[in-house]
């Protein structure tokens, strides 16, 4: 086992916010001179594609929906529709506070989970990995909705506190291929609106407080999953049988 796996879980806040374009440039005037653009945000930011993935009972979904305050979602997360540095990540979620843990897969690998063969992630010297496998097997997780955005984060103090700015929130649809960036999207959000997300690891800087008023922005309550979840559930929700007569 490496030595990340041994590390501690530490928990980040995290705030999500529902504003428009005007509040957007606000905040980017009032923050420019304090934050910086992420070393890996090329031309001001960069696409990320999520692959996400549930089990029988759509657990990650109705538990979104019934207010669970513990729980979990598995998703293979990409970068501008590139192969590199794919990675499976599960996301923990008690209230307002994350954590994430993650572990890298190959092109063939990721290829291999999205067509259902699962038996080479018992092998992998990543616990979340075999944890993964479990799940797929015992609780039937599979692939769910593929979620696309454009991302522009900002970065203080080496990395404690990150501000991004998630537009142009769209579920991709036709398969689940992950690198084919011509799968035609369904946006989720209305015209003029993107996700605003503050996180941070221990306590929010004064500084960055003042920055962002309370007042500014609608809290945001849903995730980018359910909203492309609930857009493409026409899809593969039969529900509307059981209220037809018959």
């Amino acid at each position: 086992m490496s030595m990340k796996e041994n590390k501690k879980e530490q928990f980040r806040h995290e705030g999500k916010y529902l504003i428009g374009l005007k509040e957007k440039e606000l905040l980017t005037q009032r923050f420019q001179s304090i934050l910086k653009l992420d070393k890996h945000a090329q031309n001001g930011g960069y696409t990320i594609r999520s692959l996400y993935f549930d089990d029988y009972w759509n657990s990650a979904y109705e538990e979104k929906e019934a207010g669970i305050l513990m729980r979990k979602k598995y998703r293979i997360r990409i970068y501008n529709f590139s192969d590199k540095g794919i990675k499976l990540e599960r996301k923990k979620k008690f209230e307002n506070y994350i954590y994430k843990e993650a572990a890298p897969l190959t092109r063939e690998e990721t290829e291999k989970i999205i067509d259902g063969d699962y038996d080479f992630l018992l092998h992998s010297p990543y616990s979340l990995c075999r944890e993964f496998y479990v799940e797929c097997v015992t609780n039937m997780m599979r692939p769910r909705v593929i979620v696309d955005y454009e991302r522009e984060p900002w970065v203080y103090d080496t990395g404690t506190v990150r501000l991004t700015f998630d537009s142009n929130v769209r579920a991709a649809i036709g398969s689940y291929d992950i690198f084919d960036e011509t799968l035609p999207t369904l946006p989720v959000l209305a015209p003029g609106k993107l996700v605003f997300e503050v996180k941070y690891t221990e306590l929010l800087p004064q500084i960055i407080k003042n920055i962002i008023p309370p007042q500014a922005s609608e809290f945001l309550a849903v995730s980018k999953y359910v909203l492309c979840y609930e857009k493409t559930a026409y899809l593969h929700d039969f529900g509307y049988w059981y209220d037809t007569d018959h």
